[in-house]
């Protein structure tokens, strides 16, 4: 039996950087991409340092979340990307702020980014 599945898609969508769906709705489940810290005004990375990128990755992340009906409240899980294990502590001490309470699950893995990002976040939430 195929799982029924939907794309919500809209143009305050941050855009993917290749061939894939921002969002997937499957059931009461959302299953997000990695997203960057790409201003989406601009295309741009939001600046050079990992404040900035992160804080636009986390941003990026509630838009696509609000456009598939539902909210940073409702995250169960995430995965965050860093380029550089020494940026952890900023990165937890912004995840504290987007997460304030009953923060989701995380697993935080250390890999190489593309485009120059610093970080990226993907997540799975509920609708």
């Amino acid at each position: 039996m195929a799982i029924k599945h939907e794309v919500p898609t809209a143009p305050e969508m941050p855009t993917p950087y290749g061939h894939y769906s921002q969002v997937v709705k499957a059931g009461d489940l959302l299953f997000v991409s990695g997203q960057g810290g790409i201003d989406q005004n601009t295309g741009e990375l939001a600046g050079p340092g990992f404040e900035a990128q992160a804080r636009q990755a986390f941003t990026n992340l509630a838009a696509v979340l609000k456009v598939a009906g539902s909210g940073m409240e409702q995250v169960v899980k995430t995965t965050v990307f860093l380029a550089d294990i020494n940026e952890y502590a900023t990165m937890n001490t912004l995840y504290a702020e987007f997460f304030p309470n009953l923060p989701p699950a995380r697993s935080t893995p250390v890999v190489a980014l593309p485009k120059g990002l610093l970080m990226s976040i993907e997540c799975i939430a509920m609708v």
